[in-house]
């Protein structure tokens, strides 16, 4: 049985089902901030990256582990 908090987070993440990375961007507009701040808040490690190349990524779960509220 899942919890309220749970099925919040569910559905935010609804759209990207089947990725397992989004981008700094996408997490942005999941966490409710803009553009510039999530980069910022992606610099200061507030969310969770991984680099591959030039491309910073965000990956889905531990994104769902900040939402949580539990350190990814």
């Amino acid at each position: 049985m899942s919890t309220p908090a749970a099925d919040i987070i569910g559905e935010a993440l609804r759209p990207y089902t089947g990725r397992s990375t989004i981008t700094i961007v996408e997490a942005g507009q999941i966490l409710g901030i803009g553009r510039s701040a999530a980069y910022a808040a992606a610099n200061r490690g507030q969310i969770p990256t991984i680099v591959i190349g030039r491309k910073h990524l965000v990956p889905l779960g531990a994104l769902a582990e900040l939402l949580a509220g539990r350190t990814p």
